[in-house]
């Protein structure tokens, strides 16, 4: 689904996903990642459907969250706060505990940002934004992002139509099904590499990369891409800027320490501002929809009053 945020400058969209991943990835405050968290679910309900993003999360969020919250107690026995102690005599501490769950919390708001990334920032726009800088870099790169989702319809494909011929992985003996599945990941791989080799001989022989070749686009910085613009400096610019003098710290090591809470009116702001940031592109489609609501009753008012009219 394409929602209004996605018609708006590549660059914009490109910027809005850099910060809010870069947030996630390189601060741990609970706080911003509860907001990334609660703010990727509801963008990603927004493009995917809701169907679409709890299948996705239950498949691979939800497992992967679990395993690295176990894992990191496990293997790291840092902190002061003993819970217990493991089979093997090393101690079971709360502070790895504690960072096991913000860790997970941040593969899954990850994964979750970077599935709305793949809806929004389509191939010809990330080659519109650094194919004259990074020629070859960037159509690799497109083509890495929109492999996963063409691999999947592809194996959709192919394993419908071996299971026409009676090669399905859920009929036969466990041996015949890993045949078949053998078959069909081996279809699919000479199908990607064929794929690639006939898109990279298509795209050097449209002269992709030399010099002096222009390329028609239809994006346009207009007024509209100004405004969006100032508000993320503004929103970003705060929450970099609290963040930077200490709102937003998170400490895990060798004692929890997580300063904003309570609110405080820096932290407050700096909450509220990363909160504006993450929320805009849901805003926007909220404001377009509800815009569009009141133009055609404005629109049925109309009609209906002038075909009254005509009537007497």
């Amino acid at each position: 689904m394409k929602d209004t945020f996605s018609t708006y400058h590549p660059i914009l969209n490109m910027l809005y996903f850099v910060g809010t991943i870069g947030v996630t990835v390189f601060v741990t405050h609970p706080v911003l990642l509860g907001i990334s968290f609660v703010t990727g679910i509801a963008y990603s309900f927004l493009l995917k459907g809701v169907k679409h993003t709890l299948r996705f999360n239950l498949l691979f969020s939800l497992p992967a969250m679990v395993i690295v919250a176990l894992i990191n107690p496990m293997f790291n026995h840092y902190g002061v706060t003993i819970i217990g102690y493991l089979y093997n005599g090393n101690p079971f501490t709360l502070e790895s505990c504690v960072y096991g769950v913000i860790m997970a919390l941040m593969l899954a708001c990850t994964l979750i940002w970077f599935s709305c990334y793949t809806e929004v920032m389509t191939s010809d726009k990330f080659i519109y934004l650094f194919g004259r800088i990074i020629p070859a870099l960037s159509l690799v790169l497109s083509m890495c992002l929109r492999f996963v989702p063409k691999f999947i319809r592809q194996m959709g494909v192919i394993s419908d139509g071996q299971k026409c011929i009676g090669r399905s992985v859920s009929n036969g003996s466990v041996i015949k099904r890993a045949r078949h599945g053998i078959t069909i990941f081996s279809i699919l791989v000479t199908w990607a590499l064929e794929n690639a080799i006939e898109t990279a001989d298509s795209m050097k022989c449209r002269g992709y990369g030399e010099k002096g070749r222009t390329a028609f686009s239809l994006y346009r910085f207009d007024k509209r891409d100004q405004i969006c613009l100032v508000f993320m400096a503004v929103t970003f610019g705060v929450t970099l800027y609290g963040a930077s003098q200490g709102f937003a710290f998170a400490q895990y090591n060798p004692k929890i320490i997580i300063e904003g809470l309570p609110l405080t009116p820096g932290s407050a702001l700096v909450f509220f501002s990363y909160l504006a940031f993450c929320l805009m592109p849901v805003a926007l489609e909220l404001v377009d929809r509800q815009m569009w609501k009141l133009r055609r009753r404005d629109i049925r008012k109309e009609v209906a009053g002038g075909y009254r009219l005509w009537e007497v």
